[in-house]
């Protein structure tokens, strides 16, 4: 996947962070048929935006054992969706512990 040099903070193409959150989530719902549930980072690129999305893939009840997955989205400057994979599977009521 492509990565933009580190330190890198320009706001590409004069787009907002929002602007690129709907984007990233938009798209992604359009490939895996889900709908987001939340955009937990974003940060722009020297070549567009990176985003994390976390989709609901399995509802289950109670709704603490449903199971999300996080999507790392790599967007242009434009905001087209380039690339996506989903980096972290868990279930609803996890929590990530301190590292």
């Amino acid at each position: 996947m492509h990565r933009a040099r580190s330190g890198s903070t320009r706001k590409p193409a004069g787009h907002s962070a929002a602007w690129a959150m709907r984007s990233a989530a938009g798209q992604l719902q359009e490939l895996l048929g889900r709908t987001p549930e939340s955009v937990s980072a974003i940060k722009p690129t020297e070549d567009g935006w990176e985003a994390d999305v976390e989709v609901l893939e399995l509802e289950r009840v109670p709704e603490t054992t449903s199971v999300l997955g996080t999507y790392h989205v790599t967007l242009s400057a434009g905001g087209e969706l380039l690339a996506y994979e989903r980096t972290r599977r868990y279930t609803r009521g996890q929590i990530d512990r301190r590292r």
